[in-house]
């Protein structure tokens, strides 16, 4: 990461374009936008676009712009990305989702710098800095041309099971964002839960990680997150997580292809052992009603499931 930090210093102040790498969720947005930051365009608009979120009929009036009646619905002008973000910094994220014919047209304008509406007969001319993203291989989801243009320099974000010792200072870094947009206090994150965190396989990279988080911190609301907080994430249980460690060492280990009634049942046994057997509480952290709690306990089906003290 050091060298990639580096990477991007060195690369920020010129006019080069990058292409970005890295699967879904390690942050590729986010080294766009530190190149702009430190970039001599820092003043100018910052404009980002997912080419995947767009049909191939739309991604050409989204990237170009449009003029009034140039197709049905088009009720007035649009200027697009490009007219947008002029005398700054256009990110295209996910463009190996482009089509083919769209990537011809994007081609044109990286080499002459020049756009024209659909349905406009004027050419317009933009200054605009290019950066391009990708979580698939580029070689394979790019016209070659396109390619060799958008990549004079690639940087490539590694995936964060491949980056686990700096887990804990994301984690830190992550946690005031967190607490402004959801109003929480959280102050720190218990060693167990920095210890689980770094057994995990984390296939959703950083987007993952902070999700896992706000989810705990609503739910702490203030002080430490400690590792009942994450016990009711149910997206962290399937996740691939080696079963969660709870309070006073307590842990639960599941199998692949188990039934769901076993884990359920496992799972509720191990919380109500976390919440000292306080089954008002134990429903709480579950977040179900006592009555729902009794119910579960009521059933013992047998299976592969263990739970260790």
């Amino acid at each position: 990461m050091h060298d990639i930090f580096n990477t991007i210093r060195l690369l920020a102040p010129t006019s080069a374009p990058v292409l970005i790498g890295g699967e879904s969720g390690t942050g590729k947005e986010l080294v766009a936008r530190e190149i702009h930051r430190l970039s001599r365009r820092c003043n100018g608009p910052f404009i980002a676009i997912n080419a995947a979120a767009f049909s191939d009929g739309l991604i050409e009036s989204e990237l170009f712009g449009h003029e009034k009646n140039a197709f049905t619905g088009a009720a007035q002008r649009h200027e697009g990305c490009f007219e947008q973000a002029d005398g700054g910094t256009l990110f295209l994220d996910e463009v190996g989702e482009m089509a083919p014919s769209a990537q011809a047209k994007l081609l044109r304008v990286l080499e002459d710098l020049r756009i024209r509406r659909l349905g406009g007969q004027n050419e317009i001319p933009v200054d605009v800095r290019v950066l391009a993203a990708t979580s698939r291989v580029p070689r394979e989801s790019l016209r070659e041309d396109v390619y060799f243009r958008l990549s004079l320099f690639q940087i490539v974000l590694p995936p964060l099971r491949e980056r686990r010792e700096d887990i804990p200072v994301i984690a830190e870094v992550l946690l005031p964002a967190l607490n402004t947009t959801h109003g929480t206090r959280i102050t720190s994150i218990h060693s167990d839960v920095l210890d689980l965190f770094h057994k995990h396989h984390w296939p959703g990279n950083i987007r993952q990680l902070s999700n896992v988080i706000a989810r705990a911190a609503i739910l702490a609301g203030v002080g430490t997150l400690q590792p009942h907080h994450f016990t009711s994430d149910v997206s962290w249980m399937s996740s691939g997580l080696p079963p969660a460690s709870l309070q006073d060492a307590h842990s639960l280990t599941v199998h692949p292809g188990q039934r769901l009634d076993e884990v359920e049942a496992a799972f509720t046994q191990l919380t109500l052992t976390a919440a000292n057997q306080n089954r008002t509480k134990a429903a709480a952290m579950l977040g179900i009603s006592v009555r729902t709690l009794h119910n579960r306990l009521a059933r013992t089906p047998g299976g592969y499931l263990s739970v260790k003290a």
